[in-house]
Formats: C-alpha cells, sequence, structure tokens
C-alpha cells in the first residue's frame, strides 16, 4: 500500500494509475491527474508523503583488465545515478562495479555493496575486494554466486556493464524475473552478445530492454520507461500466470 501525495488517497501498488520520480523517489497516483498536480508543484506535495528511494543496480566486469575510456563511462553511470539522487546498489567488487561506486561518491551519492563475504575481514582477505567506495555493505555469507540473486531482487533496475560469466548470471536473474534493464553499449564483455542471448532464450517473461551507449543517455531513458510503464510491473512472480509458466 502506498499514498497518493496529492489527494492522500492509500492505492495498491501494483493498481497505480501513474507515478513519477522526484529527487531519486518514485511518487505514485491513483490518476494521471495528480500526477500532473505533483509534476507543476513537486516541492508543494513532497511533504505529505515521504516516499522510497529507487535504487539502480551496476552488474558487471570485476577485472582489472578493462580499457580506460570505459572505465571512465562507467563512472559518469554512478555520476549520473548520484546526480538523480538514486541509490546505486552493485556486488562490491573491483573492476567496473568498483568504477561506479566511486563515481556515485565523487557526486555525494549513496551506494550499497553487497558482498559475498560473512564480515569486512573476509571481504577484503577472501574475496580481495575494496570497502572504501560503499557507504553500506551488506554482508550475505553466500559465496560469489549466492550473492547474485540479492545484487538482482534489491534493484528496481539494473544496468550491465562489461562482464563475463558472473554478469551473465545477473543478467539471466534480471531478465526472467522481468526487470528494466539497461545495456550499456560498447563496454565490452557480454554486452555485445545480449541481444542473440535473448533471441536463443525465446522467452518473454516482461523485462525491458534499453540499448546506450552513453551512460547519461542510458540513465535517462530508463528512469522515462520505469516512470512511463515499468514501474507497475514487479517481479513476474507477482503474477501467477507467469510463474506458472516458469
Amino acid at each position: 500500500m502506498v499514498r497518493d501525495p496529492v489527494c492522500l488517497m492509500n492505492i495498491e501498488l501494483r493498481e497505480a494509475a501513474a507515478m513519477t520520480i522526484d529527487e531519486g523517489r518514485g511518487y505514485y497516483f491513483c490518476s494521471n491527474n495528480c500526477r500532473d498536480k505533483f509534476i507543476a508543484e513537486p516541492e508543494r506535495y513532497r511533504r505529505n508523503f515521504q516516499a522510497e528511494r529507487l535504487c539502480v543496480g551496476v552488474m558487471g566486469s570485476a577485472g582489472d583488465d578493462e580499457t580506460d575510456p570505459v572505465k571512465q563511462r562507467v563512472h559518469l553511470l554512478g555520476e549520473t545515478i548520484a546526480e538523480h539522487d538514486l541509490i546505486l546498489i552493485t556486488g562490491a567488487c573491483p573492476g567496473l562495479p568498483y568504477e561506479c561506486a566511486m563515481g556515485a561518491r565523487t557526486h555525494g551519492g549513496l551506494s550499497v555493496g553487497i558482498s559475498p563475504a560473512l564480515s569486512l575481514d573476509e571481504h577484503i582477505y577472501k574475496y580481495h575486494s575494496p570497502a572504501d567506495a560503499f557507504d553500506v555493505l551488506i554482508y550475505t555469507g553466500s559465496g560469489m554466486m549466492g550473492r547474485e540473486v540479492i545484487n538482482i531482487r534489491s534493484s528496481d533496475m539494473v544496468v550491465i556493464v562489461g562482464g563475463r560469466s558472473g554478469t551473465l548470471g545477473e543478467f539471466a536473474i534480471a531478465y526472467e524475473e522481468g526487470k528494466l534493464i539497461g545495456v550499456l553499449e560498447g563496454s565490452g564483455g557480454i554486452t555485445g552478445d545480449i541481444p542473440a542471448v535473448i533471441e536463443h532464450i525465446g522467452k518473454k517473461t516482461g523485462a525491458q530492454m534499453i540499448y546506450e551507449g552513453d551512460p547519461a543517455a542510458l540513465l535517462e531513458q530508463m528512469l522515462e520507461s520505469y516512470a512511463g510503464q515499468h514501474f507497475n510491473k514487479p517481479s513476474c512472480f507477482c503474477d501467477e500466470s507467469q510463474a506458472a509458466g516458469g
């Protein structure tokens, strides 16, 4: 249950007629009319309801062999997420996810790292992962593969940057569960192969794909798509007919 900040009506999340994203927070409405009133005067209605901030999951290569141009674009992605007051979620690993977290940090963004470890000591010394770019580290104790589901399910939308088998696994979870997925084109790894993977899967899950090479444009398109149509499409497991088709 959420509250329309304009008319103050309580509404079921999946029955919301419209939504908008303002200062990184998702506001839901009973009608397009209420949404339009909010957009016209957001400062008037924000205080009526404290909406949750949306989370963007960035999944990608943990390797150290990425080119500087790719690193710079992923860093910019982190900056852009922070500029929109969104929360960044990553696998708390080195490589491109770390680069993205550093980008968010330079712009005062909030980042959450989902660690495979049991503790900070294990995070640093067993998994050789950084801790200095994150505002929050969540220790799952689930190992490298086990934390992937948490990464995806904790994210309202997911961006794929570079990546190899681990990132492919995260993409598969996001696609299976009907997420809004952005692909940073030209970032290497599996990103160029994703269209072919989807074609071979041959299955509609409710997932929506957005491909774009410019990080800022990619995020803008994703936010527009989420607010315009994907906000009322939660995990496909909420839909019994889709879940039955597994």
